[in-house]
């Protein structure tokens, strides 16, 4: 029993963490400025439409929640960290949608069995440390014939390069969580839904993002705005020289991902689609 309830408070612990990682910085106007079109593309790709009810895993300020409210679906958009949700709704509120928001832990979903008919993440599961839980709680929501949903980052990409630049200077990761960008690689999420999966469709794509004119441009919007970045700077805060590092690190990633390409990059994601199987 004592093993047990260690646990639970270290996950409660760990849980704590990863909310306030979010709640920091500024991703609501992350996503609206960097990415805004990837949570369309993801409803598109899981052929949301009027009627069905949809589950948006990770859902952040609403990216992908709000086009498939748009679509007309009766959407709940659910997130670890609802200190974004408030911005979520001041978008759903000037574009005439309605959906519902509610805190939850992707890997112990507050939802009944086979609840909704479509059950998508935008780069948002991902972030889940124990990745077998979080993928069995994306398919006991599903009915039966229903769609599971992802896009997320690939370990390739830009984004997935970008973790691992951070990786020397965060904190060590808690015992048993996994990488966020292994949610990218085809042959990881395929593993970790299994049989319980048909009809899988698996794509990668990119997303233009001409957002920043300048690597040191880059570098600090996401030292400003983006939560693990945020983290990772913290951690090194009294080492005047390994944040130095890092800055000269993540300037050369975002010079090298798109050499002679001015202010233009693509950043690689996975785009996933499968049917409950049963």
């Amino acid at each position: 029993m004592t093993t047990q309830n260690s646990a639970t408070e270290a996950d409660r612990a760990l849980k704590a963490k990863h909310r306030a990682m979010w709640a920091q910085g500024d991703y609501p106007s992350l996503a609206a400025e960097v990415i805004p079109g990837l949570g369309a593309v993801l409803v598109e790709a899981c052929g949301v439409r009027s009627g069905q009810r949809v589950l948006d895993v990770g859902a952040g300020s609403g990216n992908a929640a709000i086009p498939a409210a748009l679509a007309g679906a009766d959407v709940v958009a659910s997130d670890l960290t609802p200190e974004l949700f408030e911005a979520g709704r001041r978008v759903a509120e000037r574009q005439g949608v309605e959906l519902s928001w509610q805190e939850a832990d992707a890997e112990a979903l507050p939802f009944g069995d086979a609840e909704f008919d479509t059950v998508l993440s935008c780069v948002g599961v991902m972030f889940a440390p124990h990745h077998e839980q979080a993928a069995e709680e994306l398919v006991r929501v599903c009915r039966p014939g229903g769609t599971i949903g992802l896009l997320n980052w690939t370990p390739q990409g830009f984004i997935g390069r970008m973790f691992a630049t951070m990786k020397p200077y965060a904190p060590p990761p808690p015992p048993g969580a996994q990488p966020p960008p292994l949610w990218g690689d085809e042959g990881h999420v395929r593993a970790l839904l299994g049989d319980r999966v048909t009809d899988v469709r698996a794509e990668r794509r990119t997303v233009r993002v001409d957002r920043f004119e300048t690597p040191e441009a880059f570098r600090d919007y996401f030292k400003e705005r983006y939560g693990p970045t945020i983290t990772v700077y913290r951690n090194i805060a009294g080492d005047p020289e390994r944040t130095a590092a890092l800055d000269r690190d993540l300037a050369d990633l975002a010079r090298d991902g798109a050499p002679g390409a001015g202010d233009v990059r693509e950043w690689e994601y996975l785009l996933f689609t499968a049917r409950r199987a049963g």
